[in-house]
Protein backbone atom coordinates (compact mmCIF):
# COMPACT_ATOMS: atom_id res chain seq x y z
CA UNK A 1 0.00 0.00 0.00
CA UNK A 2 1.33 3.69 -1.18
CA UNK A 3 -0.51 6.53 0.12
CA UNK A 4 -0.90 10.38 -1.45
CA UNK A 5 -1.96 13.41 -0.04
CA UNK A 6 -4.53 15.01 -1.51
CA UNK A 7 -7.39 17.99 -1.71
CA UNK A 8 -10.71 16.54 -0.98
CA UNK A 9 -12.41 18.97 -3.47
CA UNK A 10 -9.61 18.06 -6.00
CA UNK A 11 -9.64 14.19 -5.20
CA UNK A 12 -13.90 14.39 -5.60
CA UNK A 13 -13.57 16.20 -8.95
CA UNK A 14 -11.44 13.52 -10.44
CA UNK A 15 -13.78 10.75 -9.83
CA UNK A 16 -16.33 11.80 -13.07
CA UNK A 17 -12.85 11.58 -15.07
CA UNK A 18 -11.76 8.19 -13.53
CA UNK A 19 -8.01 9.57 -13.34
CA UNK A 20 -6.65 11.96 -11.05
CA UNK A 21 -3.41 14.24 -12.26
CA UNK A 22 -2.53 16.48 -9.51
CA UNK A 23 1.13 16.16 -8.09
CA UNK A 24 0.78 17.86 -4.92
CA UNK A 25 -0.99 20.56 -3.69
CA UNK A 26 -1.20 23.38 -6.57
CA UNK A 27 1.41 21.16 -8.91
CA UNK A 28 -0.23 19.01 -11.76
CA UNK A 29 1.42 15.92 -13.36
CA UNK A 30 1.98 18.10 -16.08
CA UNK A 31 4.56 20.24 -14.51
CA UNK A 32 6.24 17.51 -12.15
CA UNK A 33 6.45 15.10 -14.50
CA UNK A 34 5.08 12.57 -12.08
CA UNK A 35 2.73 12.52 -8.69
CA UNK A 36 4.35 12.52 -5.60
CA UNK A 37 3.60 9.26 -3.07
CA UNK A 38 4.83 8.15 -0.22
CA UNK A 39 5.11 4.93 1.95
CA UNK A 40 2.81 3.99 5.26
CA UNK A 41 6.14 5.37 7.45
CA UNK A 42 6.89 7.99 5.25
CA UNK A 43 3.12 9.75 5.53
CA UNK A 44 3.53 11.36 8.86
CA UNK A 45 6.85 13.49 8.11
CA UNK A 46 5.59 14.51 4.83
CA UNK A 47 2.43 15.83 6.62
CA UNK A 48 4.62 17.71 9.00
CA UNK A 49 6.91 19.41 6.27
CA UNK A 50 4.80 20.24 3.65
CA UNK A 51 1.16 19.89 5.19
CA UNK A 52 0.96 21.25 8.32
CA UNK A 53 -2.22 23.87 8.70
CA UNK A 54 -3.35 22.88 5.20
CA UNK A 55 -6.96 22.41 5.64
CA UNK A 56 -9.54 20.01 3.47
CA UNK A 57 -7.45 17.12 2.95
CA UNK A 58 -7.68 13.78 2.51
CA UNK A 59 -4.91 10.07 2.20
CA UNK A 60 -5.03 8.43 -0.79
CA UNK A 61 -4.32 4.26 0.11
CA UNK A 62 -3.37 2.86 -3.14
CA UNK A 63 -3.21 -0.58 -4.11
CA UNK A 64 -0.14 -0.49 -6.54
CA UNK A 65 -1.26 -3.79 -7.90
CA UNK A 66 -3.63 -1.89 -9.71
CA UNK A 67 -1.34 1.34 -11.27
CA UNK A 68 -1.89 1.39 -14.77
CA UNK A 69 0.82 4.20 -14.85
CA UNK A 70 4.62 3.23 -13.97
CA UNK A 71 5.83 3.49 -10.58
CA UNK A 72 9.66 4.08 -9.65
CA UNK A 73 10.98 4.76 -6.26
CA UNK A 74 13.37 7.24 -6.44
CA UNK A 75 15.42 9.28 -4.17
CA UNK A 76 15.16 12.88 -5.76
CA UNK A 77 16.55 16.10 -4.84
CA UNK A 78 17.32 16.48 -1.35
CA UNK A 79 15.35 13.24 0.09
CA UNK A 80 16.94 11.35 2.31
CA UNK A 81 15.14 8.13 1.25
CA UNK A 82 13.51 7.20 -1.74
CA UNK A 83 10.05 8.12 -2.36
CA UNK A 84 7.14 6.26 -4.86
CA UNK A 85 6.77 8.47 -7.83
CA UNK A 86 3.87 7.77 -10.13
CA UNK A 87 4.33 8.65 -13.79
CA UNK A 88 1.53 8.70 -15.54
CA UNK A 89 -2.67 9.28 -14.00
CA UNK A 90 -3.72 7.97 -10.82
CA UNK A 91 -6.48 5.99 -12.27
CA UNK A 92 -8.67 5.71 -9.60
CA UNK A 93 -9.89 2.20 -9.04
CA UNK A 94 -6.21 2.22 -7.74
CA UNK A 95 -7.60 3.74 -4.88
CA UNK A 96 -8.86 1.59 -2.05
CA UNK A 97 -9.73 3.67 1.14
CA UNK A 98 -10.14 7.50 1.63
CA UNK A 99 -9.31 9.36 5.32
CA UNK A 100 -9.82 12.18 5.66
CA UNK A 101 -6.89 14.05 7.29
CA UNK A 102 -6.44 16.69 10.03
CA UNK A 103 -3.11 18.64 9.82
Amino acid sequence: MIFHIADRDRWLASQAEGRYTASTIGLELADEGFIHLSTDAQVPGVIERYYRGVPNLVLLHIDESLLTAPLVYEQLGGATEPFPHLYGPLNVDAVTEVEPLVT
